[in-house]
């Protein structure tokens, strides 16, 4: 039993790590993202999209990038986007930014948040 447990903090710890450090697999990521891909770009400069360029959101105010219309919720709101804060927000949008436009409930699974982050970093 204790090994057992021993096992499940190792796996644990080492998932947080992926989030934490930006490492995680292109398939992982890809798969993920694809979550986000219908209405977001993190190609520099596209604005074609339904959501806001997610290039460089790590460290970004929201509801600051120029060309894309905000709902006033986001863009009221004083939310610099890190890592952490965009964990929080992909979990459950409506709950950080409450009224705010985005028709998505959310990613529930840690997994999936962190593979997107990861994919968001690395752009």
């Amino acid at each position: 039993m204790k090994k057992a447990s021993l096992v499940l903090l190792f796996i644990l710890f080492s998932k947080m790590a992926v989030a934490a450090d930006g490492n995680c697999s292109p398939e992982t990521a890809e798969k993920a993202w694809a979550k986000c891909a219908a209405c977001h770009s993190l190609a520099e400069g596209n604005t074609s999209m339904l959501g806001p360029n997610l290039h460089g959101v790590i460290g970004r105010k929201a509801g600051s990038l120029g060309g894309f219309i905000y709902s006033p919720a986001m863009k009221a709101s004083e939310i610099v986007f890190t890592a952490e804060k965009l964990d929080a927000f992909l979990a459950d949008p409506q709950s950080v930014v409450p009224r705010n436009r985005m028709p998505f409930s959310g990613l529930k699974n840690s997994e999936d948040r962190a593979a997107v982050i990861c994919k968001i970093k690395a752009t």
